[in-house]
């Protein structure tokens, strides 16, 4: 079996190199030649753990290229899957899918014998019609069968996703194409994971209806976590106890500065937009996006309140820029509102983050870039933690109030325990909890 993933950007690389390690020939195609030098090279254009080691082996192995050259890929190929970006449309939300479309006509210049075209980019419900009709159109004698197969690959985490999901969903009615896909994910079948085939459209929608219910269930906890701070109440627990429920579930229950990244943000929108243009518009979605984007300034203005209510002459350090640990990836950060709201509230802001720092040298302007986690800290009135990675987790105490100017902590990932941190000499802030002194 062969398959030529179109786009080598986070989704195709991913999925190609997992593919290879389930014994797939993989061809990677993308128009970017320095991204495609560099992954001859072996260097990773994107920071994801256990990738580098994948991408490495199946290379050696003869299983995996990287190549420009999408007509020799896609002629060759049993399965040609289309994995470009498809971020919002510029004015209005909708996803643009320009890079699709412009994928699907040189595809259609390629095709030579039965060929399966999935689209593994997260599109709008009907987008697979619009593939079908142009290959119809562009090669009237092709012989293919257009497939939705979504991600659901969580940043940080996507090597584990794909090997072990929760589920694959493939929307099909071709039998045909069905028996093509069974055979690209049979070590999956060999586990027992749920392989749901459904209706194309149905597939199409069910990656957009994932994604904003989670952003909803953080929004909801987010939105819980500002109650408990005015009646006295822990949100950590709130969220353990309705967790516990299994109709509710513990994933997506913790309360933060908002969602962000490359799909909640663009996901909600895309659907916000595909529902009112069917005449069936999402409230709740709609709410949902508008709190996550006031969720944001709320905390600029937490860290704002712990430094008394006023910015100047306030030094603040701020540890992680990126949307969650794990990734170097800086899409619709929290810390893109947050930051440049503190430089324009008049902080002097210095930041650190463990793989974001290059991203984000282009993203942020005003600030101090520091090398590790306590040079930040240096001479600093207040830390801000933006992101949990995990060498935030253990700071050493007496190291970080020598360091301070002033030993005052605005955790909006809720790393650490309130009474803790007072016992240890800090003024600590956090997101919907207070330490039992009520502080």
């Amino acid at each position: 079996m062969r398959i030529a993933m179109i786009g080598a950007g986070y989704v195709g690389l991913v999925s190609g190199a997992c593919f290879s390690e389930f014994g797939v020939d993989v061809v990677c195609v993308d128009k970017d030649a320095d991204k495609v030098s560099l992954l001859n090279d072996l260097q990773m254009p994107i920071y994801e753990p256990e990738l580098t080691t994948i991408v490495k082996k199946n290379i050696k192995a003869g299983r995996l290229s990287f190549t420009t050259d999408l007509v020799a890929s896609v002629k060759d190929a049993n399965a040609v899957f289309i994995a470009v970006g498809t971020p919002s449309r510029r004015g209005d939300g909708h996803a643009d899918l320009t890079y699709v479309y412009d994928a699907v006509r040189e595809v259609a210049t390629a095709l030579d014998g039965y060929t399966v075209i999935v689209t593994k980019s997260t599109v709008p419900v009907g987008t697979g019609d619009e593939i079908e009709r142009m290959l119809s159109d562009l090669c009237p004698d092709g012989n293919f069968d257009v497939v939705s197969n979504p991600e659901f690959l969580r940043e940080g985490s996507a090597i584990n996703d794909f090997m072990r999901p929760d589920r694959v969903v493939l929307g099909t009615t071709s039998e045909k194409a069905q028996e093509v896909m069974r055979e690209l994910y049979r070590p999956l079948y060999l586990i027992d994971t749920p392989i749901l085939f459904t209706a194309r459209r149905t597939a199409e929608l069910i990656k957009y209806a994932a994604n904003t219910f989670l952003a909803t269930k953080i929004t909801f906890i987010n939105e819980i976590a500002d109650l408990c701070e005015q009646v006295g109440a822990d949100v950590q627990d709130v969220a353990k106890g309705i967790g516990l429920d299994g109709r509710i579930g513990n994933k997506f229950l913790h309360a933060g500065p908002g969602y962000g990244g490359s799909c909640f943000p663009k996901d909600t929108l895309s659907l916000v937009r595909t529902a009112r243009d069917a005449n069936s518009p999402i409230k709740i979605v709609e709410t949902v996006i508008e709190i996550n984007e006031k969720r944001k300034y709320q905390m600029a203005n937490k860290i704002l309140r712990a430094c008394g209510g006023s910015f100047k002459d306030k030094k603040v350090a701020v540890l992680g820029l990126t949307f969650k640990p794990n990734t170097d990836d800086m899409r619709d950060s929290p810390s893109l509102v947050i930051v440049p709201a503190l430089v324009k509230g008049g902080a002097d802001v210095y930041v650190y983050d463990p793989q974001g720092m290059d991203e984000a040298k282009g993203m942020l302007k005003g600030v101090h870039w520091c090398s590790d986690t306590y040079e930040v800290m240096e001479n600093a009135d207040v830390i801000a933690i933006l992101t949990e990675w995990n060498e935030f987790r253990a700071l050493d105490f007496e190291r970080v109030k020598f360091l301070m100017s002033k030993p005052i902590m605005v955790d909006l990932r809720n790393i650490y325990n309130p009474d803790e941190m007072v016992a240890a000499g800090f003024d600590y802030h956090c997101v919907g909890r207070k330490s039992s002194n009520g502080h």
